[in-house]
């Protein structure tokens, strides 16, 4: 867990939601590893570290979450092929901060890919399964939730029914078509790329601001527009979605929010993309 970081009234930290590894190669695309691993490290097996950290705001009026991580239901042979190095540990770092489960009452997903939705059910000790946070309303887009429901070949592998079904036709689902403030300075804007229905997220308080563009940049080296992962269902779209966010947030001076990043959770860039400030927290 990652606290102490502020924008304005909202607090930002950083949970727990598991720590994983994938191909260094399909993190950065056709970008030549000769290029890629001067920004960021990699192992022998051409993997790269990733965190999947949901971010918790604490507002003057709400709690809310970005993301909700791996989840506790993987099995052996997914935290095998994941190269899980760490669990699932949101609930322990909540109980820490002396809040519970219930009292999370909004939860946005960037999109509903496994590393990003495996936390919305979670698997009780009876074995049984239940929402995550049962009181919070969770915000999707709505062409998201559609591809979510009738998933085409390619996104079947990462759009698991065990991570829907409880939320399905119930009214903590709340479905957003393009942008929506989901509580005072924090709203969400659909920009596509990396799904269909994929959003970003945006903070504002106290004449601060701040933006979570998560698995359009995953990592603070991951800035230059054309360097986009081969995960993207629509690369193109990626490419200008990274150019229009940057043009907009480095003029605002806004924080970068990364939820993949183990080593930079939030930083500024300049125009060139160079950190000139960054915020690493400490582990509580």
């Amino acid at each position: 867990m990652r606290r102490g970081f502020f924008i304005g009234d909202f607090e930002f930290i950083w949970l727990n939601g598991g720590m994983f590894a994938l191909d260094g190669g399909a993190m950065f695309g056709v970008v030549p590893k000769a290029l890629w691993a001067r920004k960021y490290p990699v192992d022998e097996d051409n993997t790269i570290p990733m965190v999947a950290w949901p971010l918790l705001i604490k507002t003057p009026e709400s709690l809310v979450i970005i993301e909700t991580g791996l989840g506790n239901k993987l099995t052996d042979k997914q935290k095998k092929i994941f190269r899980v190095k760490e669990e699932w540990n949101l609930l322990a770092d909540l109980r820490d901060l002396g809040i519970a489960r219930e009292d999370i009452s909004h939860v946005i997903l960037t999109h509903y890919d496994f590393d990003h939705a495996g936390g919305v059910v979670m698997r009780e000790e009876s074995g049984s399964f239940c929402l995550t946070f049962p009181r919070a309303k969770h915000y999707i887009q709505t062409t998201e939730w559609e591809d979510v429901l009738r998933p085409n070949i390619r996104s079947i592998n990462t759009y698991w029914p065990i991570n829907n079904e409880l939320l399905k036709g119930t009214p903590n689902l709340e479905l957003v078509n393009g942008e929506s403030e989901v509580v005072k300075g924090i709203r969400v804007i659909h920009t596509g790329g990396h799904t269909k229905g994929y959003q970003i997220v945006t903070m504002e308080s106290q004449g601060q601001s701040a933006v979570y563009p998560c698995d359009l940049l995953p990592t603070h080296a991951h800035f230059n527009p054309l360097w986009v992962m081969a995960y993207d269902n629509f690369p193109l779209d990626s490419i200008q979605q990274k150019e229009d966010i940057e043009r907009v947030y480095l003029a605002q001076e806004a924080w970068f929010i990364f939820y993949h990043d183990p080593f930079v959770p939030a930083c500024k860039f300049d125009l060139q993309g160079n950190i000139v400030i960054k915020w690493t927290g400490e582990h509580a």
